[in-house]
């Protein structure tokens, strides 16, 4: 197993499995992998495209069952859950970034990461007040009532940073979160996400192409040919 450097991790993979059926043949994506990753570690996954990093974080989000093989978050093995419970320990749980941000474009900045706490039951003023004081800490506290088209790349990619930490998870999983930008615009972005890991305490698992990036974090797995290395 790819250890962690903390005590005890935020998340954990161990022995999972999954493929998927090609006509008469079946694609085994993911053999056997196993990943711990502490609060406040940021990890780097990377590998040639199609070897499965989107399906891992899939799992490691609770939006894919594997085949086999445990996932532990919040401090029980959660694969087999219901479908309602993986929602519920989802909203609790875990943020995610993608590389296209997926704002919604009629909401405002504000709005945008209103709306997640508002679905986990807080109400409009409290939700208010933690959206903005977390759009301050990413550095948009001045545009705040911009709607996504308003917004530049990195500004937007700010705003999904900011509308993932909305329900204070303990674990942040990214795919590609600075895909989409320019390599200036990317560092700065990735230096906000390393703040919000940092003093947040975070488990983070962050798949990207991008070598430079992945130096800067505390560890780099590669996945290749199902397994991570």
């Amino acid at each position: 197993m790819s250890e962690p450097a903390g005590n005890g991790p935020g998340l954990r993979l161990s022995g999972v499995v999954m493929g998927f059926r090609q006509g008469d043949r079946r694609l085994d994506v993911l053999q056997g992998v196993d990943l711990a990753i502490a609060p406040g570690e940021i990890v780097a996954l990377v590998g040639p495209s199609g070897a499965g990093k989107s399906t891992l974080l899939h799992i490691a989000g609770l939006l894919e069952q594997p085949d086999s093989g445990e996932v532990w978050l919040d401090g029980g093995d959660c694969a087999a859950l219901s479908d309602s419970r993986r929602t519920a320990l989802r909203c609790r749980t875990l943020g995610f970034v993608y590389q296209f941000h997926h704002l919604l474009p009629e909401f405002s900045a504000l709005e945008n990461v209103v709306i997640p706490q508002m679905v986990a039951g807080r109400s409009r003023a409290e939700a208010s007040g933690g959206a903005r004081e977390l759009l301050a800490t990413v550095g948009l506290e001045a545009r705040v009532d911009h709607r996504p088209g308003q917004l530049s790349g990195g500004e937007q990619q700010r705003v999904a940073i900011a509308r993932a930490l909305a329900n204070r998870p303990s674990v942040l999983l990214a795919d590609e979160p600075t895909g989409n930008l320019d390599p200036h615009t990317a560092a700065d972005v990735f230096a906000v996400l390393m703040t919000r890991v940092r003093e947040g305490g975070l488990a983070a698992l962050v798949a990207t192409h991008n070598l430079e990036l992945s130096r800067r974090m505390d560890r780099v797995l590669r996945l290749e040919e199902g397994r991570v290395t």
